[in-house]
């Protein structure tokens, strides 16, 4: 009796024990292609050589096939947070913002802020800005044009 299907069988359970570990769709090809080997090791031929190389190729093949599927239904979304409401709002430079100096400070709806001009150029006291972004934990402002 030939023990190539049953390694073949046994590769397609690792690799599936693998996918369900890390949720990331690294090793779901490899179990299709371990499966179609192992078929291939009970009725086609039991030379390994050509069973290597048919769960290569089908590997490959099923990882082609189904990469641009995978990419839309695992991507990355931003997570809005409380923070991401303040873009679009507008607020007013409580001190001096000079992003070469790495000072400046905002008040927006009642909350001052660190701030970062959108372009580098330095912005005084007083001047009413706009929220256009936020990066850690500094809005990226620019001044209203009034």
């Amino acid at each position: 009796m030939e023990i190539m299907p049953y390694i073949w069988f046994g590769i397609a359970i690792l690799m599936a024990i693998v996918e369900g570990a890390t949720y990331q769709l690294v090793s779901i090809w490899f179990v299709i292609g371990a499966l179609v080997s192992a078929i291939f090791a009970l009725f086609v031929t039991d030379v390994l050589w050509v069973q290597i190389m048919i769960f290569v190729a089908i590997s490959l093949v099923a990882m082609i096939a189904t990469r641009p599927f995978i990419k839309k239904v695992t991507k990355n979304k931003k997570l809005p947070t409380n923070s991401d409401k303040y873009i679009g709002m507008t607020g007013y430079v409580k001190i001096d913002i000079d992003n070469l100096s790495g000072q400046g400070q905002i008040s927006v709806s009642g909350k001052i802020w660190s701030a970062k001009s959108e372009d580098d150029t330095p912005i005084k006291a007083g001047t009413k800005v706009l929220v256009k972004n936020i990066i850690g934990v500094k809005l990226i402002v620019s001044p209203v044009k009034e």
